[in-house]
């Protein structure tokens, strides 16, 4: 059943986060598939917080492949170990940078691409995906983003 968000218009993003992650709590209630639980995760960061690109990308045969997300189109495969989504994966922790053209490597899927966040999700202790949040603004995303954004990732059920 699809619920209607209610998106807080507070300049506090902590506020931001404490209303929204019992809305996709809500959302995620008794619906086990995978993609359908990540493009609803998807479409509710990107509504309440209007960043530039936020999707997922899921590792298929050892290389991050392209899952649900919203945004411009998007890098399709990344490689282990390449730009901020493979590093995260390959260093299985958050990555925060704040001005992606200063990251070695980065893979510039969009050239307004300015700041990105890249969490890691894990089954069984192994990186399985990454959540990549992107914005147009120079160091828009800090700590508060990671505690939080860490806080949803841990919602999806990823033995499916």
């Amino acid at each position: 059943m699809a619920e209607d968000l209610t998106i807080i218009t507070s300049t506090d993003k902590k506020e931001q986060y404490i209303s929204l992650i019992p809305q996709i709590e809500a959302l995620l209630y008794g619906e086990t598939d995978l993609i359908a639980n990540l493009a609803n995760i998807t479409a509710a960061l990107k509504e309440q917080f209007k960043w530039f690109w936020v999707g997922f990308y899921l590792v298929k045969n050892n290389e991050l492949v392209l899952g649900p997300f919203q945004g411009p189109v998007a890098c399709t495969r990344i490689g282990k170990g390449k730009g901020v989504c493979g590093s995260s994966w390959e260093q299985a922790k958050t990555l925060i940078v704040p001005d992606v053209d200063a990251f070695p490597g980065h893979i510039a899927c969009a050239s307004a691409s300015r700041s990105e966040i890249v969490l890691p999700l894990f089954r069984n202790n192994e990186v399985v995906g990454v959540l990549d949040v992107d914005s147009e603004h120079l160091a828009h995303f800090d700590e508060t983003d990671a505690h939080f954004l860490e806080q949803i990732i841990t919602l999806i059920n990823l033995n499916e």
